[in-house]
């Protein structure tokens, strides 16, 4: 992992046939250094073939992190809902010690009827119960990753995914570039507008490594709507002008593809990134 910016995809290749535990192998094969092992319907892999996948990710260099269920609402108005979310959060972090993933990517949550405040201040009394749970089980090797969400109904702006982050120690963000750029209805459009947000992010928060995610996307008054391939061109957010930023400013990152050809679109990412460091 010798480059400052390493790339992979949201889930296993698309042409991969293989176990899951040795998928490492194939992404190391294509050229990148990247997997995110999504947990999207439930955290269903188990401490054998987790540690297994952990070992096949070490053997070929690929850093490894781990998207949680997305039937996670922390802020919920039915204390259920809450509950079973603290649940699969708490099952991530499992995984993702016996994985030894850096990151557990998640969405916080939706407004409902909550104002954003109160909704916020019912998130964190959730993360206050995961991380006081997580120590009475002993797990303490984590960081979870509260993603930038792509609809206006969600809880998860920039500000908002800042905000977790700085108020709990093991949180670090996600910045999903697209979901950003969606819930703006098109608010990225050159390097300027990327950089704003490296800045802020860089003026709130402690970044070792930046964890993103990348896609074309297209969005509505609401939000966002539809992943695109990078080939879309018509969809935002522009490619170039976020890897040159990233260059620019010396930024470590971790960027994970979520277009539908996501190991082949990441592939796409990484030679721009190449062809702009020459």
């Amino acid at each position: 992992m010798s480059h400052k910016i390493i790339f992979g995809p949201a889930g296993n290749p698309i042409e991969y046939k293989g176990k899951t535990t040795q998928v490492c192998s194939y992404i190391s094969k294509e050229g990148l250094g990247a997997y995110e092992y999504q947990a999207t319907y439930g955290v269903r892999i188990g401490e054998k073939s987790a540690r297994e996948l952990q070992k096949n990710s070490k053997d070929n260099k690929i850093r490894v992190s781990i998207h949680a269920p997305y039937y996670i609402n922390l802020s919920s108005q039915d204390p259920d809902v809450i509950n079973r979310s603290i649940e699969r959060l708490i099952q991530s972090a499992q995984a993702a010690e016996w994985l030894d993933a850096y990151r557990i990517v998640f969405h916080p949550g939706f407004y409902t009827k909550y104002t954003p405040k109160e909704a916020m201040d019912v998130c964190k009394n959730a993360i206050r119960d995961i991380l006081e749970k997580l120590g009475s089980l002993g797990i303490k090797k984590f960081t979870f990753a509260p993603e930038t969400t792509g609809k206006k109904s969600q809880l998860g702006n920039l500000e908002e995914i800042v905000e977790i982050c700085h108020s709990f120690d093991h949180f670090a963000p996600t910045i999903d570039f697209a979901h950003v750029h969606a819930r703006g209805e098109g608010s990225i459009q050159n390097s300027d507008d990327y950089q704003k947000i490296l800045d802020y992010l860089e003026s709130e928060l402690d970044i070792k490594r930046l964890h993103c995610h990348f896609t074309r996307i297209e969005y509505t008054k609401a939000g966002e709507r539809k992943h695109h391939t990078l080939d879309e061109k018509e969809y935002g957010p522009p490619v170039e002008p976020l890897l040159e930023t990233l260059i620019n400013a010396g930024w470590n990152s971790t960027i994970i593809c979520e277009t539908p050809l996501i190991d082949q679109d990441a592939l796409k990412l990484k030679s721009c990134y190449e062809k702009l460091l020459k």
